[in-house]
């Protein structure tokens, strides 16, 4: 079976709120969004995480974990251990958001984790990372 994150082209697993996202389409899902590609989830991902350092000052995989995946729904803890795994750094070792380097490796462990794999192309990837950090505009 196709994980949910994968189905909706959010593998990030970005749950509803009232943001406007680039490339939503309806869908029966009302707590996670759905994207028309997976560049426009991919997208948002990336978006999130770098907002994460510009306007929450976040500093750290485990700041960034607690605020992505809190404890009160989720074991924290597992998340933050399998990203600094993927990373290969200790989970209070200091990142910088505004790094396209460290976003991809972030999106892409987040990606994982959230559905057990990591399905999409490096141009994927690519592409919509350096559209969220507002590197390019994407028509997808």
């Amino acid at each position: 079976m196709v994980p949910k994150g994968i189905r909706n082209n959010n593998p990030g697993n970005l749950r509803t709120t009232k943001d406007k996202w680039d490339g939503l389409v309806p869908s029966d899902d009302l707590a996670f969004f759905t994207f028309k590609t997976p560049i426009f989830g991919i997208r948002a991902l990336a978006k999130v995480l770098t907002n994460y350092g510009k306007k929450h000052k976040l500093s750290t995989i485990a700041e960034v974990i607690n605020r992505w995946a809190p404890p009160v729904e989720n074991d924290t803890q597992s998340y933050i251990d399998a990203v600094c795994y993927r990373l290969g750094c200790g989970e209070d070792v200091p990142i910088e958001l505004r790094c396209t380097g460290i976003i991809e490796l972030l999106v892409r462990a987040i990606i994982y984790h959230e559905n057990g794999q990591q399905p999409y192309a490096d141009s994927v990837i690519l592409t919509a990372i350096h559209s969220g950090m507002g590197h390019g505009k994407t028509d997808h």
